[in-house]
Protein backbone atom coordinates (compact mmCIF):
# COMPACT_ATOMS: atom_id res chain seq x y z
CA UNK A 1 0.00 0.00 0.00
CA UNK A 2 1.45 3.42 -0.89
CA UNK A 3 2.59 5.37 2.15
CA UNK A 4 2.05 9.01 2.92
CA UNK A 5 5.69 9.49 1.97
CA UNK A 6 4.66 8.60 -1.60
CA UNK A 7 2.06 11.36 -1.54
CA UNK A 8 4.69 13.74 -0.17
CA UNK A 9 6.93 12.78 -3.09
CA UNK A 10 4.06 13.22 -5.57
CA UNK A 11 3.45 16.74 -4.30
CA UNK A 12 7.16 17.24 -4.76
CA UNK A 13 9.77 19.78 -3.74
CA UNK A 14 8.93 23.46 -3.46
CA UNK A 15 9.08 25.48 -6.65
CA UNK A 16 8.88 29.24 -7.22
CA UNK A 17 5.41 30.55 -7.99
CA UNK A 18 4.49 33.10 -10.57
CA UNK A 19 2.15 36.00 -9.96
CA UNK A 20 -1.57 35.42 -10.26
CA UNK A 21 -3.27 38.76 -10.57
CA UNK A 22 -4.85 41.32 -12.87
CA UNK A 23 -1.92 41.20 -15.28
CA UNK A 24 -2.04 37.45 -15.81
CA UNK A 25 -2.80 36.67 -19.48
CA UNK A 26 -6.24 35.39 -20.31
CA UNK A 27 -6.48 31.99 -21.95
CA UNK A 28 -8.63 31.80 -25.03
CA UNK A 29 -11.28 29.10 -24.90
CA UNK A 30 -10.63 27.92 -28.42
CA UNK A 31 -9.19 24.79 -30.03
CA UNK A 32 -5.82 24.05 -28.49
CA UNK A 33 -2.63 23.08 -30.20
CA UNK A 34 -1.18 19.62 -29.79
CA UNK A 35 0.04 18.82 -26.31
CA UNK A 36 3.59 19.77 -25.39
CA UNK A 37 3.61 17.19 -22.60
CA UNK A 38 5.21 13.78 -22.88
CA UNK A 39 3.05 10.73 -23.51
CA UNK A 40 1.89 8.98 -20.34
CA UNK A 41 3.53 5.80 -19.16
CA UNK A 42 1.74 2.49 -19.46
CA UNK A 43 -1.33 2.39 -17.20
CA UNK A 44 -0.57 1.30 -13.64
CA UNK A 45 -2.43 -1.41 -11.81
CA UNK A 46 -5.98 -0.01 -11.31
CA UNK A 47 -6.07 -0.97 -7.65
CA UNK A 48 -2.75 0.72 -6.94
CA UNK A 49 -3.83 3.81 -8.90
CA UNK A 50 -7.06 4.12 -6.91
CA UNK A 51 -5.20 3.69 -3.62
CA UNK A 52 -2.69 6.37 -4.59
CA UNK A 53 -5.55 8.65 -5.62
CA UNK A 54 -7.28 8.02 -2.30
CA UNK A 55 -4.17 8.98 -0.35
CA UNK A 56 -3.68 12.08 -2.45
CA UNK A 57 -7.25 13.28 -1.85
CA UNK A 58 -7.10 12.35 1.84
CA UNK A 59 -4.45 15.03 2.33
CA UNK A 60 -7.14 17.60 1.52
CA UNK A 61 -6.91 21.05 -0.11
CA UNK A 62 -7.78 19.54 -3.51
CA UNK A 63 -8.84 21.74 -6.42
CA UNK A 64 -11.26 19.86 -8.66
CA UNK A 65 -11.44 20.75 -12.36
CA UNK A 66 -14.24 19.05 -14.31
CA UNK A 67 -15.06 18.68 -17.98
CA UNK A 68 -17.75 17.22 -20.20
CA UNK A 69 -16.95 13.64 -19.19
CA UNK A 70 -18.54 14.09 -15.78
CA UNK A 71 -21.90 15.07 -17.30
CA UNK A 72 -22.31 12.40 -19.99
CA UNK A 73 -24.06 10.13 -17.49
CA UNK A 74 -26.66 12.90 -17.14
CA UNK A 75 -27.46 12.55 -20.85
CA UNK A 76 -25.38 15.48 -22.08
CA UNK A 77 -23.14 14.57 -25.05
CA UNK A 78 -19.43 15.42 -24.90
CA UNK A 79 -17.32 17.13 -27.54
CA UNK A 80 -14.55 14.61 -28.07
CA UNK A 81 -13.95 10.88 -28.46
CA UNK A 82 -11.50 8.86 -26.36
CA UNK A 83 -8.65 9.95 -28.64
CA UNK A 84 -9.39 13.63 -28.04
CA UNK A 85 -10.84 14.26 -31.51
CA UNK A 86 -13.93 16.41 -32.01
CA UNK A 87 -17.00 14.24 -32.60
CA UNK A 88 -18.75 16.88 -34.69
CA UNK A 89 -17.97 19.97 -36.70
CA UNK A 90 -16.32 22.76 -34.77
CA UNK A 91 -18.84 24.63 -32.57
CA UNK A 92 -20.01 28.15 -33.27
CA UNK A 93 -17.20 30.73 -33.08
CA UNK A 94 -17.87 33.97 -31.24
CA UNK A 95 -17.06 36.33 -34.12
CA UNK A 96 -19.47 34.49 -36.43
CA UNK A 97 -22.25 34.67 -33.85
CA UNK A 98 -21.67 38.37 -33.24
CA UNK A 99 -21.20 39.49 -36.84
CA UNK A 100 -23.45 37.29 -38.99
CA UNK A 101 -27.25 37.51 -38.49
CA UNK A 102 -27.82 34.24 -40.39
CA UNK A 103 -25.31 32.34 -38.26
CA UNK A 104 -26.93 33.86 -35.20
CA UNK A 105 -30.39 32.77 -36.38
CA UNK A 106 -29.12 29.24 -36.99
CA UNK A 107 -27.48 29.11 -33.58
CA UNK A 108 -30.56 30.31 -31.68
CA UNK A 109 -32.87 27.92 -33.54
CA UNK A 110 -30.67 24.94 -32.71
CA UNK A 111 -29.94 26.08 -29.17
CA UNK A 112 -33.61 26.79 -28.45
CA UNK A 113 -34.33 23.09 -28.92
CA UNK A 114 -31.10 21.66 -27.54
CA UNK A 115 -31.21 23.70 -24.35
CA UNK A 116 -34.23 21.69 -23.27
CA UNK A 117 -31.96 18.67 -22.78
CA UNK A 118 -29.66 20.72 -20.56
CA UNK A 119 -32.57 22.15 -18.58
CA UNK A 120 -33.99 18.67 -17.97
CA UNK A 121 -30.65 17.09 -16.99
CA UNK A 122 -30.09 16.04 -13.39
CA UNK A 123 -26.86 15.52 -11.45
CA UNK A 124 -25.40 12.03 -11.67
CA UNK A 125 -23.27 9.96 -9.29
CA UNK A 126 -20.13 11.87 -10.29
CA UNK A 127 -21.56 15.27 -9.39
CA UNK A 128 -22.90 13.94 -6.10
CA UNK A 129 -19.53 12.40 -5.25
CA UNK A 130 -17.82 15.76 -5.75
CA UNK A 131 -20.36 17.31 -3.37
CA UNK A 132 -19.59 14.60 -0.80
CA UNK A 133 -15.86 15.28 -1.06
CA UNK A 134 -16.55 18.96 -0.45
CA UNK A 135 -18.76 18.20 2.56
CA UNK A 136 -15.97 16.03 3.96
CA UNK A 137 -13.76 19.12 3.96
CA UNK A 138 -11.30 17.71 1.42
CA UNK A 139 -11.67 20.28 -1.38
CA UNK A 140 -10.15 23.71 -1.84
CA UNK A 141 -12.69 24.44 -4.54
CA UNK A 142 -14.46 23.25 -7.69
CA UNK A 143 -13.93 24.75 -11.16
CA UNK A 144 -15.92 23.40 -14.08
CA UNK A 145 -15.57 23.85 -17.81
CA UNK A 146 -19.18 22.71 -18.20
CA UNK A 147 -22.05 25.11 -18.74
CA UNK A 148 -24.85 22.87 -17.43
CA UNK A 149 -24.96 24.01 -13.78
CA UNK A 150 -25.11 20.41 -12.54
CA UNK A 151 -22.46 20.81 -9.84
CA UNK A 152 -24.53 23.54 -8.20
CA UNK A 153 -27.68 21.46 -8.64
CA UNK A 154 -25.89 18.61 -6.84
CA UNK A 155 -25.32 20.84 -3.82
CA UNK A 156 -21.69 21.83 -4.38
CA UNK A 157 -21.04 25.35 -3.08
CA UNK A 158 -18.87 28.07 -4.56
CA UNK A 159 -18.52 26.47 -7.99
CA UNK A 160 -16.63 28.59 -10.50
CA UNK A 161 -18.33 28.11 -13.88
CA UNK A 162 -15.26 28.85 -15.98
CA UNK A 163 -17.15 29.01 -19.28
CA UNK A 164 -20.40 30.44 -17.89
CA UNK A 165 -23.83 28.83 -17.80
CA UNK A 166 -26.50 28.17 -20.39
CA UNK A 167 -29.35 29.05 -18.03
CA UNK A 168 -28.54 32.77 -18.32
CA UNK A 169 -28.63 35.08 -21.35
CA UNK A 170 -26.57 38.27 -21.69
CA UNK A 171 -26.98 41.28 -23.99
CA UNK A 172 -23.84 42.09 -25.96
CA UNK A 173 -24.94 45.73 -26.07
CA UNK A 174 -25.85 46.77 -22.53
CA UNK A 175 -24.71 43.72 -20.55
CA UNK A 176 -28.18 43.04 -19.10
CA UNK A 177 -28.61 39.44 -17.94
CA UNK A 178 -31.89 37.55 -18.01
CA UNK A 179 -32.94 33.98 -17.16
CA UNK A 180 -32.77 31.62 -20.11
CA UNK A 181 -36.32 30.46 -19.41
CA UNK A 182 -37.61 33.99 -19.95
CA UNK A 183 -35.90 34.21 -23.35
CA UNK A 184 -37.10 30.71 -24.26
CA UNK A 185 -40.70 31.72 -23.59
CA UNK A 186 -40.28 34.79 -25.80
CA UNK A 187 -38.87 32.60 -28.58
CA UNK A 188 -41.84 30.26 -28.25
CA UNK A 189 -44.22 33.20 -28.72
CA UNK A 190 -42.59 34.42 -31.95
CA UNK A 191 -41.99 30.88 -33.25
CA UNK A 192 -45.27 29.06 -32.54
CA UNK A 193 -45.11 25.31 -33.00
CA UNK A 194 -41.37 25.28 -33.71
CA UNK A 195 -40.57 22.83 -30.92
CA UNK A 196 -43.10 20.32 -32.25
CA UNK A 197 -42.17 20.55 -35.93
CA UNK A 198 -38.51 19.66 -35.60
CA UNK A 199 -36.89 16.28 -35.05
CA UNK A 200 -34.40 16.53 -32.18
CA UNK A 201 -32.63 13.21 -32.71
CA UNK A 202 -29.29 14.82 -33.59
CA UNK A 203 -28.40 16.28 -30.19
CA UNK A 204 -24.91 17.68 -29.75
CA UNK A 205 -22.92 19.05 -26.78
CA UNK A 206 -23.85 22.20 -24.88
CA UNK A 207 -27.48 22.31 -25.97
CA UNK A 208 -26.98 22.11 -29.73
CA UNK A 209 -28.98 20.01 -32.21
CA UNK A 210 -28.67 19.31 -35.92
CA UNK A 211 -31.14 21.26 -38.07
CA UNK A 212 -31.34 21.86 -41.82
CA UNK A 213 -31.25 25.31 -43.41
CA UNK A 214 -34.92 24.92 -44.34
CA UNK A 215 -35.86 24.21 -40.74
CA UNK A 216 -34.23 27.39 -39.46
CA UNK A 217 -35.05 29.69 -42.39
CA UNK A 218 -38.16 31.21 -40.78
CA UNK A 219 -36.95 31.16 -37.17
CA UNK A 220 -37.21 34.57 -35.48
CA UNK A 221 -34.61 35.76 -33.00
CA UNK A 222 -35.57 38.11 -30.15
CA UNK A 223 -33.55 41.15 -29.05
CA UNK A 224 -32.72 42.69 -25.69
CA UNK A 225 -35.80 44.31 -24.17
CA UNK A 226 -33.69 47.02 -22.56
CA UNK A 227 -31.61 48.26 -25.50
CA UNK A 228 -32.56 46.18 -28.56
CA UNK A 229 -29.08 44.61 -28.63
CA UNK A 230 -27.96 41.11 -29.58
CA UNK A 231 -28.70 38.41 -27.01
CA UNK A 232 -26.25 35.56 -26.39
CA UNK A 233 -26.23 32.68 -23.92
CA UNK A 234 -23.94 33.72 -21.07
CA UNK A 235 -21.27 31.18 -21.97
CA UNK A 236 -17.76 31.49 -23.38
CA UNK A 237 -17.90 30.63 -27.06
CA UNK A 238 -14.96 29.14 -28.92
CA UNK A 239 -12.75 32.06 -29.86
CA UNK A 240 -13.96 34.13 -26.89
CA UNK A 241 -11.95 34.96 -23.75
CA UNK A 242 -12.71 33.68 -20.27
CA UNK A 243 -13.49 36.78 -18.16
CA UNK A 244 -10.28 37.98 -16.49
CA UNK A 245 -11.59 38.10 -12.93
CA UNK A 246 -13.13 34.63 -13.19
CA UNK A 247 -9.85 33.16 -14.34
CA UNK A 248 -7.92 35.03 -11.67
CA UNK A 249 -10.15 33.59 -8.93
CA UNK A 250 -9.70 30.10 -10.34
CA UNK A 251 -5.92 30.30 -10.41
CA UNK A 252 -5.92 31.83 -6.93
CA UNK A 253 -7.61 28.64 -5.69
CA UNK A 254 -4.90 26.58 -7.34
CA UNK A 255 -2.30 28.73 -5.62
CA UNK A 256 -3.67 27.55 -2.26
CA UNK A 257 -4.15 23.88 -3.18
CA UNK A 258 -2.04 20.81 -2.52
CA UNK A 259 -3.28 18.93 -5.58
CA UNK A 260 -5.30 19.32 -8.79
CA UNK A 261 -7.87 16.61 -9.58
CA UNK A 262 -9.05 16.71 -13.22
CA UNK A 263 -12.29 14.83 -13.84
CA UNK A 264 -13.63 14.06 -17.33
CA UNK A 265 -11.76 16.74 -19.25
CA UNK A 266 -9.61 16.19 -22.33
CA UNK A 267 -7.83 19.48 -21.50
CA UNK A 268 -7.72 20.19 -25.23
CA UNK A 269 -8.78 23.82 -24.83
CA UNK A 270 -6.29 26.26 -23.40
CA UNK A 271 -8.45 27.46 -20.52
CA UNK A 272 -8.47 23.95 -19.03
CA UNK A 273 -4.92 22.93 -19.90
CA UNK A 274 -3.56 26.05 -18.28
CA UNK A 275 -4.48 24.64 -14.85
CA UNK A 276 -2.13 21.72 -15.47
CA UNK A 277 0.76 23.92 -16.59
CA UNK A 278 0.18 26.25 -13.63
CA UNK A 279 0.11 23.27 -11.25
CA UNK A 280 3.37 22.00 -12.72
CA UNK A 281 5.07 25.37 -12.15
CA UNK A 282 3.85 25.47 -8.55
CA UNK A 283 4.79 21.91 -7.66
CA UNK A 284 1.12 20.97 -7.20
CA UNK A 285 0.43 17.27 -7.80
CA UNK A 286 -1.87 16.50 -10.75
CA UNK A 287 -4.30 13.57 -10.86
CA UNK A 288 -6.46 12.92 -13.94
CA UNK A 289 -9.51 10.67 -14.20
CA UNK A 290 -10.78 10.34 -17.77
CA UNK A 291 -11.61 7.42 -20.07
CA UNK A 292 -9.88 9.09 -23.02
CA UNK A 293 -6.46 10.56 -23.62
CA UNK A 294 -5.91 14.10 -22.36
CA UNK A 295 -3.53 16.86 -23.19
CA UNK A 296 -2.20 16.76 -19.63
CA UNK A 297 -1.38 13.05 -19.39
CA UNK A 298 2.36 13.62 -19.47
CA UNK A 299 2.13 15.94 -16.46
CA UNK A 300 -0.05 13.70 -14.28
CA UNK A 301 1.41 11.95 -11.26
CA UNK A 302 -1.77 9.87 -10.92
CA UNK A 303 -3.70 8.74 -14.02
CA UNK A 304 -6.92 6.69 -14.03
CA UNK A 305 -8.67 5.64 -17.24
CA UNK A 306 -11.78 4.49 -15.38
CA UNK A 307 -15.32 5.81 -15.56
CA UNK A 308 -15.43 9.12 -13.68
CA UNK A 309 -18.54 8.29 -11.63
CA UNK A 310 -17.27 4.81 -10.76
CA UNK A 311 -13.87 6.09 -9.66
CA UNK A 312 -15.42 8.89 -7.59
CA UNK A 313 -17.90 6.58 -5.91
CA UNK A 314 -15.08 4.21 -4.98
CA UNK A 315 -13.05 7.14 -3.72
CA UNK A 316 -15.82 8.58 -1.56
CA UNK A 317 -16.63 5.15 -0.15
CA UNK A 318 -12.99 4.72 0.88
CA UNK A 319 -12.89 8.22 2.37
CA UNK A 320 -16.31 8.12 4.05
CA UNK A 321 -16.07 9.85 7.40
CA UNK A 322 -12.53 10.99 6.64
CA UNK A 323 -11.23 14.43 7.47
CA UNK A 324 -8.19 16.04 5.87
CA UNK A 325 -5.06 14.27 7.06
CA UNK A 326 -2.97 16.40 9.42
CA UNK A 327 0.62 15.39 8.63
CA UNK A 328 3.29 15.28 11.30
CA UNK A 329 6.22 17.67 11.14
CA UNK A 330 8.22 14.93 9.41
CA UNK A 331 5.52 14.35 6.79
CA UNK A 332 5.21 18.07 6.10
CA UNK A 333 8.62 18.00 4.40
CA UNK A 334 8.03 18.82 0.74
CA UNK A 335 4.60 20.39 1.41
CA UNK A 336 5.71 23.81 2.62
CA UNK A 337 6.84 26.93 0.81
CA UNK A 338 5.04 26.00 -2.37
CA UNK A 339 3.05 29.19 -2.71
CA UNK A 340 -0.07 27.94 -0.98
Amino acid sequence: MPSFALIRDLIGPPTPTDQVGPTAPITQAGPAAATDAASPAAPADPGETLETLRELVAVGEVLVLTGAGISTASGIPDYRDTEGRLRHARPMMFDRFRDDPEDRRRYWARSHLGWQRIAAARPNRGHLAVTNLQRAGLLRGVVTQNVDGLHTAAGTHGVIDLHGRLDTVVCLGCGDRRPRLEVALRLDVVNPGFRDLVDRSGDRPDGDVVLTDDQVADFEVVACRRCGGVLKPDVVFFGEHVPRERFRRSLALLERSRSLLVLGSSLMVGSGYRFVTAARRRGVAVAIVSQGVTRGDGSAQVRSFGDVADVLEHLTAQLRGARPHQPSSREVVGLTNTGR
